[in-house]
């Protein structure tokens, strides 16, 4: 298996419908062991968090898998080291710091208060937040305002390209997942993860797209990519946006 091979493999974008995840079978050498109904193969991931995951199907077994990642052993540790030299967001936001917004690295600037609230505020480009404080770490106050940008945002667009697709979704979400950035139900429920506020317009409806899409096709089969390029025919530069710059997003 190649890199590039594993690195598709992440998991981010599997639908929820009908998945049924056995508890982790084992835990040993860094790596957890789980077993999926509807995987054909074993496979090896790496999250976004870190976490080494070995998969079974249904008919395998745990020796088989523990073997399996012993022959990938050196996969496993390149994807770590290019995991560790990824780039990564300040910890600490205050004026001065640059963060992602829009798609953009861009700087933290503190504002003039031309309401006369009595809060200070803080512009991102063009932008405008109000903060508690200036003197401590913003980001806290500042991706809470992110979110809530998103709660509108994020559904009010899924159900702009919904109807430019023809397709039905019974309800958006907007959520704070830490492994993915989005899913799609059987029920028709899309959840979004609230940092595509952060990305570019094309990686934001690249996603969107992807779950529509999986409204059509609930799996990742040659049929599902065919409907994905359809609708987005860049998504595969939006792949590679989110392997470069999704770690400046904590993901």
């Amino acid at each position: 298996m190649t890199d590039d091979t594993q690195q598709d493999w992440l998991g981010l974008f599997a639908p929820e419908a009908g998945v049924h995840k056995a508890p982790p079978l084992a835990n040993a050498d860094g790596v957890v062991y789980e077993r999926s109904p509807r995987a054909r193969r074993y496979r090896l991931m790496l999250r976004r968090d870190g976490t080494a995951v070995a998969v079974i199907p249904s008919r395998g077994s745990l020796r088989e898998a523990e073997r399996f990642v012993e022959q990938h052993t050196a996969w496993l540790e390149r994807a770590r080291e290019r995991q560790k030299r990824r780039p990564r967001s300040a910890e600490f936001w205050f004026p001065g710091t640059h963060v992602l917004w829009r798609g953009a690295m861009t700087e933290i600037r503190a504002a003039p208060d031309f309401a006369g609230a009595g809060k200070p505020q803080v512009c991102l480009a063009a932008d405008v937040f109000r903060v508690p404080t200036l003197d401590r770490d913003l980001r806290p106050a500042l991706e809470a305002q992110f979110a809530r940008r998103a709660r509108i945002e994020l559904p009010a667009r899924t159900w702009e390209l919904a109807a430019l697709a023809g397709l039905e979704v019974r309800q958006v979400t907007v959520r704070n997942q830490r492994s993915r950035w989005g899913s799609c139900s059987a029920t028709g429920t899309i959840s979004l993860n609230w940092r595509l506020v952060q990305t570019p317009e094309a990686v934001r409806d690249y996603i969107i797209h992807h779950e529509l899409m999986h409204l059509k096709e609930m799996n990742h089969s040659g049929r599902f990519w065919a409907r994905v390029e359809e609708v987005c025919p860049g998504w595969r530069d939006a792949e590679t946006w989110l392997k470069r710059n999704g770690s400046l997003l904590g993901l």
